[in-house]
């Protein structure tokens, strides 16, 4: 599921540079805020937020799909986010957003 290119670990799935460039657990939570829960703001934390977003903003025609691929990810590799999200929470965040659309 990850390949080595340029130096760095990308998804291998359709889209996946450019959620590597996001981070799943942001895409995440950033579009939890949008369409789930607007109090919810971890992904603020982020210095890199703006261009995450600017990210997000571009690659719509992904969103569905990155959705499915986050649950099923690694509970342990999500854990491994900044934003103090616990993987198994994220994952149910993401099936939130799912539902929302």
């Amino acid at each position: 599921m990850v390949q080595m290119n340029s130096g760095r670990h990308a998804y291998s799935f359709d889209g996946g540079e450019q959620l590597t460039t996001i981070g799943a657990t942001f895409f995440v939570s950033y579009l939890y805020h949008l369409h789930v829960d607007s109090t919810h703001r971890n992904w603020e934390s982020i210095r890199t937020r703006d261009s995450r977003i600017s990210t997000i903003n571009r690659t719509g025609n992904y969103h569905v799909d990155w959705l499915n691929h986050v649950g099923c990810m690694s509970e342990a590799n999500l854990n491994r986010n900044t934003l103090g999200l616990d993987g198994a929470v994220v994952k149910k965040m993401a099936l939130s957003i799912q539902k929302a659309l």
